[in-house]
C-alpha cells in the first residue's frame, strides 16, 4: 500500500484498497463512489445506481460542487496534491 493511499484510509469514511483508496458519498438523492488511485495520481467518480450494487462511471463535471470540495480537502489533508481531484486519465 502506498503511503498516499494508507494517509487517506486514515481520513473519516475513507478505506484503503491496496493501491487505491475509497469513499462513499450519499447527498440531495444521488449516492457516489469516490477512488483515488496512487499508481495514476487522479481520482475517478462513480454514480451508484438505486440497486446499490451497480456504477458506473461519470465525468467530474457532473459530480456537484461540495463533493468535489471535500475530496480536495481530504487529499490536501493526506499530503496529496489537491489537483489530482481533476486530472483525467
Amino acid at each position: 500500500m502506498s503511503e498516499q493511499v494508507r494517509a487517506l484510509a486514515e481520513r473519516d469514511g475513507w478505506r484503503d484498497e491496496d493501491f487505491a483508496a475509497r469513499v462513499h458519498y450519499e447527498g440531495a438523492g444521488d449516492r457516489y463512489s469516490v477512488e483515488y488511485y496512487a499508481p495514476t495520481d487522479c481520482v475517478l467518480y462513480w454514480k451508484v445506481k438505486g440497486d446499490g450494487e451497480t456504477a458506473v462511471p461519470v465525468g467530474r463535471e457532473t459530480v456537484p460542487g461540495p463533493l468535489r470540495e471535500r475530496i480536495r480537502q481530504d487529499l490536501d489533508a493526506a499530503g496529496i496534491d489537491p489537483e489530482a481531484e481533476g486530472r483525467t486519465l
